[in-house]
């Protein structure tokens, strides 16, 4: 599916010369151009990242960090906009900070996700000057020439690098940041599972020594599930939550390890026992290749007499793609918003 945003971006892809920077997250899978050797793409995906590197890019993994490159010295910034607001804010700030004075900020998105309230922002942080371009009434672009400095203050990033204090309850305090998916609360989805976890693991004729973590956001369900004698891989995706929990295991002292892959897809090890708290509900689509994809890492990595944890919402099909791939897929309950589905004996 083609993205009307990227579209408006792709001939800036093309034409970018000196040092210029594609700000790129996932908007942008699966949206292609051709390769532009003057480019470096700043990703926090890793699945993007690696995907870029194959087609030819240089591509760097990150959590959007800025600080390899010094005040003043890079010349173009490519920016589809992110979901989140504070994301947008932190890109745009260090846009101000690293861009040479006549530096270019192209950015664009859709109306829906707030692109003209980000234009006008940056507009203001760029001293007033801005050109600016639409494929549609919905789809908007603006480029912006760097004054040298910011004409008005920082726009409210949250701190965006910083991990911080975030939600706490009974047994634990949690560390997270901007940029994680549900960064700033405990999941209600994810504490859910954990309340029932011991109707999964009855189920097991021994208690687990390893367990996977599959897509570990700020590692929550590491935390919780973490038993005397058990060690947990916790794997993500996205750069931020990598950090993140990485630091939660650090400060709680937890038995686990941290491993940036994409579905698992680095990792060779079977487990007794995976837990999931998927990302269906962050606007991939139900049916498409993120279920799949998601079941496919649990059946190559679950050892044929573990069990797999999942906890999806209610209107997510997953037992109906489930049974393909396990001869056990079973309903353990519902509490009217979610769902936790035990599956077992991987085909």
């Amino acid at each position: 599916m083609t993205d009307t945003a990227f579209t408006l971006l792709k001939p800036e892809l093309d034409s970018a010369s000196g040092l210029a920077l594609w700000i790129a997250d996932e908007n942008l899978l699966h949206q292609t151009s051709r390769v532009n050797s003057a480019i470096t793409v700043i990703t926090n995906r890793y699945d993007l990242c690696q995907q870029l590197n194959s087609a030819g890019w240089t591509s760097q993994f990150s959590d959007f960090d800025f600080t390899p490159y010094a005040d003043h010295t890079v010349d173009k910034i490519i920016y589809r906009v992110s979901k989140e607001k504070p994301v947008v804010h932190h890109v745009i700030n260090q846009a101000i900070r690293i861009l040479k004075p006549g530096g270019t900020l192209c950015i664009a998105g859709l109306k829906n996700e707030g692109i003209k309230t980000y234009l006008d922002k940056a507009k203001k942080l760029f001293g007033g000057q801005m050109e600016q371009s639409k494929s549609d009434k919905n789809t908007w672009m603006g480029t912006l020439h760097s004054p040298g400095a910011p004409d008005t203050e920082l726009l409210e990033d949250q701190d965006y690098a910083s991990l911080r204090q975030v939600a706490n309850d009974e047994r634990y305090s949690y560390i997270s940041k901007p940029g994680v998916y549900g960064w700033n609360k405990i999941d209600k989805g994810s504490a859910f599972l954990i309340s029932e976890l011991a109707r999964f693991t009855e189920r097991l004729p021994a208690p687990p020594k390893t367990a996977l973590d599959l897509g570990c956001g700020y590692g929550y369900l590491t935390i919780n599930c973490a038993q005397p004698g058990c060690r947990i891989t916790a794997t993500d995706n996205n750069a931020g939550a990598v950090l993140a929990c990485q630091e939660n295991i650090r400060q709680l002292g937890i038995d686990a390890e941290v491993i940036i892959a994409d579905c698992a897809d680095s990792i060779s090890e079977r487990f007794p026992l995976i837990i999931c708290n998927p990302p269906f509900h962050q606007g991939f689509s139900i049916e498409g290749d993120m279920t799949d994809r998601f079941l496919d890492a649990t059946r190559q990595h679950l050892q044929s007499d573990g069990i797999a944890c999942f906890v999806v919402n209610l209107h997510i099909p997953l037992e109906r793609k489930a049974q393909t791939r396990f001869s056990t897929v079973e309903t353990i309950a519902d509490n009217g918003s979610f769902k936790l589905v035990l599956l077992a004996q991987p085909k």
